[in-house]
């Protein structure tokens, strides 16, 4: 599930992420563009009946722009970058609990939050990082995840 307001540069990065995947959407693999109201998802998510979600955001992680980190959503209080109405760390509770599902997040070191920016280049490689490595798992039907993964 990309998450982010497409309208303020780095913020867009989960949503790109997204856009890039659709193709790749099937049985196994349900892709969203989800924006900036990710909790108008839940119920495609609830019918899709997943075993893991990840949910991809910009993320003020006191880090380099472009950095990418998996996020335990239980950790996450503050981490957000995005326009999204609510917490992120909310809606992996509410879906964790409701659907039995293992819920990620993947966030992204925003450089600028300008409006009407474009990704910046340290965001724009770190999205190509991302869809590489999320396609490449979703060709085995595998994730692989590492606590200590970064960028």
């Amino acid at each position: 599930m990309g998450v982010g307001q497409t309208l303020f540069g780095d913020d867009a990065a989960g949503v790109e992420i997204a856009k890039r995947l659709q193709a790749l959407s099937n049985e196994h693999l349900l892709v969203i563009e989800a924006c900036y109201v990710p909790e108008n998802f839940t119920g495609a998510v609830r019918r899709f009946g997943p075993d893991l979600v990840l949910l991809i955001d910009a993320a003020h992680m006191d880090a380099e722009p472009g950095v990418v980190r998996w996020l335990d959503w239980r950790d996450v209080t503050g981490f957000s970058a995005s326009s999204h109405t609510g917490p992120l760390s909310s809606l992996a509770s509410f879906m964790s609990v409701t659907m039995g599902c293992e819920v990620w997040i993947i966030g992204i070191q925003p450089a600028d939050l300008t409006l009407n920016a474009p990704l910046s280049a340290a965001v724009a490689s770190a999205v190509d990082q991302v869809v590489a490595g999320i396609a490449a798992a979703a060709q085995t039907n595998v994730v692989v995840y590492s606590e200590t993964q970064t960028r």
